[in-house]
C-alpha cells in the first residue's frame, strides 16, 4: 500500500511554484490512515485481522463499483461500526452517507480519489451539493486515507468537497481540494428530527443539541474564502491549509452559538498566494491557534468580524440592516488566541503575540487537546474500550463496557483452566453476552475476532482483554 511522507510535529509549509495554483503544491503533511487504524494494545500474540465490511472497487472486484451505492447499502438504523474500504481508483461521483457509525477508508491517500464537478448553485437532489455529503443522521462518521476533490474550475464561488450536518465527525489523513469557497463545511446547527432516538441509552454518548463536534488530523485543504468553516466545536492538528485565491477575505471561519464553542488549530501550517487572509467570522466565534506556522505571504490583517460592505465604503441601508442583525449575534467580543505561532520570512505581526492566558480559564497550551476542545463530552483520541462490570446470569455471562462496542469475527471469553466461550450477542450496545463456562472468566481472547468501539475514534483499537476483579 502506498504511503506518504508523515508531517512533523511542527507543521511545515509547502512552496507555491510561480504561475501555479495551490493544487500544484507538493504532498507534504500527509501520513497514511492505515497507521492510525492499526491496533496498538497489549493483546495476545495471535491477533484477529479485521477485514472491511464492504469493499468498493471500480474494476468490479469488490462488493460495489461506486462509493455512493456502498454507503446506501448500510441501513439507517445501523448500530455497529461498519468499515467501507475504497480500493485505489478514480470515482467520479457525488456521494451521501446517512447511516451512523460508518468509516469510509481509502486504500491509499492519493490512490483512492473521490472527485466531482459540483458547483454549489446546482439544482438540489437527494445526494447533496458537495462531493461527500454527510447527513445529520450520520453521526460518528469517519473518513480517512483518501482524496476528495471538487473539480469546479471557477475560483471563488462555493464548491464543497465535504458538506456535513452530523455530530462527531472525524476526517483525517486526507486531501480535500477545491478552488471555491467552503471546501470543508461541517455545519451542524441544531439537532434534527432525523436524530430523534439516536445515540441514546446505556453506554451511548448523547448527541449535541446545538452545534457539532469535529476532529481533523493530518489534512491538506485548499480553497477560496472561508474554506474551513466549522459550526460548533472543531479540533484540527498537524495539517496544511492552502489558500487558492488572494482576493478571498479569509481562509478559516467559525460560527459559535454557545460560549464554549471553539475552533482549535494545533501545529497547522498556512500558505497561499501573496496577501492571503487568515480568518474571519460573522457571528460569535472563538479561534485558538497553538504552534501554528504561517508563510511570509500572509497579509497583515488579524482575524476579524465581518462588517458590510466588505470594501469599507459607505454602507447602504441593506448593509446597515445586515450589520444590526450581526450585532445581535456578536455578544462575546473578539476571541482570537495565539500561542507559539509564528510567521516565516518577515517575522510575526503584532496581533499574533501569545495571549492564550487571556482566554476563559487561562488554559495551559500543553493541555489544549481534543478532549479539552470538546469540554470532556467526547474524546476521539481515547484509548481502548474497557470491561467495567461482569454479571453472571442463567443465560450466560454479561460483560459491560465503558462505551458502545461492535463485535467483529468471533471473539471469545477465556475461563480459568483454558475453556473458551463464544459471544452470544449484544454487538452495538455496551453489554455483550457470552456463553457460560466452568469456573471464573479470566480474559477476552481475540484470536478469532475482536471488539472495537462503535462510536467514532481517531484509531480503531481492540478492547482491553483484561477483566475487572
Amino acid at each position: 500500500m502506498r504511503t506518504s511522507q508523515p508531517i512533523s510535529r511542527r507543521a511545515t509549509l509547502g512552496t507555491l511554484p510561480a504561475g501555479s495554483g495551490c493544487l500544484a503544491l507538493g504532498q507534504r503533511g500527509a501520513s497514511a490512515a492505515a497507521a492510525t487504524s492499526t491496533p496498538a494494545t497489549s493483546t495476545p500474540a495471535s491477533i484477529y485481522v479485521q477485514p472491511p465490511d464492504i469493499v468498493v472497487a471500480s474494476d468490479g472486484s469488490g462488493d460495489f463499483t461506486t462509493v455512493h451505492a456502498a454507503l446506501q447499502s448500510i441501513p439507517s438504523d445501523n448500530a455497529e461500526r461498519r468499515i467501507v474500504l475504497v480500493r485505489d481508483g478514480v470515482y467520479e461521483e457525488r456521494v451521501r452517507v446517512a447511516a451512523p457509525y460508518v468509516t469510509l477508508r481509502g486504500e491509499s491517500r492519493h490512490g483512492a480519489r473521490l472527485i466531482a464537478d459540483a458547483p454549489a448553485d446546482r439544482s438540489d437532489d437527494d445526494i447533496g451539493k458537495g462531493v461527500l455529503n454527510i447527513a445529520s443522521s450520520a453521526h460518528d462518521f469517519v473518513a480517512e486515507n483518501l482524496t476528495i476533490h471538487n473539480t469546479v474550475r471557477v475560483t471563488g464561488p462555493h464548491a464543497f468537497a465535504v458538506l456535513g450536518y452530523a455530530d462527531r465527525t472525524i476526517i483525517q489523513d486526507a486531501d480535500l481540494y477545491s478552488l471555491g469557497a467552503d471546501t470543508l463545511s461541517l455545519w451542524r446547527t441544531t439537532r434534527s428530527k432525523a436524530e430523534q432516538g439516536r445515540s441514546e441509552g446505556p453506554g451511548a454518548t448523547p448527541l449535541t443539541q446545538e452545534g457539532g463536534r469535529y476532529y481533523h488530523a493530518r489534512l491538506r485543504v485548499s480553497g477560496s474564502v472561508d474554506f474551513i468553516c466549522p459550526r460548533g466545536w472543531c479540533y484540527m492538528k498537524d495539517s496544511v491549509v492552502l489558500a487558492a485565491n488572494h482576493f478571498a477575505e479569509a481562509a478559516i471561519w467559525h460560527y459559535a452559538t454557545h460560549p464554549d464553542h471553539k475552533f482549535v488549530l494545533v501545529d497547522t501550517a498556512f500558505d497561499g498566494p501573496p496577501g492571503f487572509y487568515l480568518g474571519r467570522h460573522h457571528v460569535d466565534a472563538a479561534f485558538y491557534l497553538i504552534g501554528c506556522r504561517f508563510s511570509e505571504r500572509m497579509r497583515d490583517r488579524p482575524i476579524y468580524r465581518v462588517i458590510y460592505p466588505l470594501d469599507g465604503s459607505q454602507p447602504s441601508e441593506a448593509d446597515r440592516r445586515k450589520n444590526r442583525e450581526l450585532d445581535a449575534q456578536n455578544r462575546l467580543g473578539p476571541r482570537y488566541y495565539f500561542h507559539d505561532s509564528h510567521r516565516a520570512g518577515g517575522g510575526d505581526f503584532a496581533w499574533m503575540k501569545d495571549n492564550l492566558a487571556s482566554a476563559w480559564g487561562s488554559p495551559d497550551a500543553r493541555r489544549v487537546d481534543a478532549a479539552w476542545t470538546f469540554g470532556g463530552s467526547w474524546d476521539p483520541e481515547r484509548g481502548a474500550p474497557l470491561v467495567t462490570a461482569i454479571r453472571r446470569g442463567s443465560a450466560g455471562i454479561d460483560l459491560t463496557f465503558s462505551e458502545l462496542v461492535t463485535v467483529k469475527g468471533r471473539p471469545r471469553l477465556r475461563y480459568a483452566g483454558g475453556a473458551m466461550a463464544d459471544c452470544l450477542g449484544g454487538s452495538g450496545t455496551d453489554t455483550l453476552r457470552f456463553a457460560s463456562g466452568p469456573g471464573r472468566p479470566t480474559a477476552l481472547d481475540f484470536a478469532g475476532g475482536t471488539i472495537v468501539a462503535s462510536e467514532a475514534a481517531a484509531r480503531i483499537v481492540p478492547a482491553s482483554v483484561r477483566l475487572p476483579r
